[in-house]
């Protein structure tokens, strides 16, 4: 789910100014799952841009509010929902966490790092969705926790099937700012990209796994 039409575009537009997204349809990058990928993606380049950081905070904040209520925590998901977590939770008022891809090796051994109490509502914050997984091992230690997960929202998705599957079989809504048929448009559109290059993009989307080997 896309929170509003004319920001998802205006979020791409931003993404592909400050390069935090990478086009190249004809020197494909390669993911560490081995897929070849036209996209490369990271978000994280938005933070040093004080306009767009704020403009990006503001729609997260936006988006909890209206999509899940206001929580009583937000928790971001690490390491590229930590910063933006934080964001939103000064924005908000609310007490912040994040989740640890696994627990600590050390010290107090905890996968969710800072206060939170069994069955507060809470929101998580993510940057970007692929597949769906990192995102889902974090939602699964909040509810182990105790905790009451109203949903997750993201910077981005690439819209793969997947994802919508795997976030279905969690019972777990999510909404993003912008997603990948929004950014391709918006590359388009300001010329980042070509017709041509617009056909091979689509079909990468459709079989990421297959395509440019």
């Amino acid at each position: 789910m896309i929170l509003n039409t004319d920001k998802a575009l205006k979020v791409a537009e931003f993404l592909l100014q400050v390069k935090a997204v990478k086009l190249q349809p004809n020197n494909p990058f390669t993911w560490a799952s081995g897929w070849n990928s036209p996209i490369y993606c990271d978000n994280r380049v938005t933070l040093s841009y004080p306009s767009i950081r704020t403009f990006i905070r503001q729609l997260y904040s936006e988006a909890v509010t209206e999509k899940f209520g206001k929580p009583d925590v937000i928790a971001g998901v690490a390491t590229g929902g930590i910063a933006q977590g934080a964001l939103v939770a000064q924005e908000l008022g609310l007490p912040f966490i994040y989740v640890r891809s696994t627990a600590k090796g050390h010290g107090m051994g905890n996968q969710i790092e800072g206060h939170f109490e069994k069955g507060q509502k809470v929101v998580v914050i993510e940057d970007l969705i692929s597949t769906g997984g990192s995102s889902l091992k974090a939602i699964d230690a909040l509810r182990e926790a105790g905790l009451d997960v109203k949903g997750l929202v993201a910077t981005f998705t690439y819209g793969f099937k997947v994802a919508e599957d795997q976030f279905r079989e969690h019972a777990c809504n999510f909404v993003t700012l912008t997603n990948y048929d929004y950014l391709i448009e918006e590359a388009l559109k300001e010329d980042y990209i070509t017709e041509k290059d617009l056909n091979s993009l689509r079909e990468w989307k459709e079989n990421p796994g297959e395509w440019n080997k």
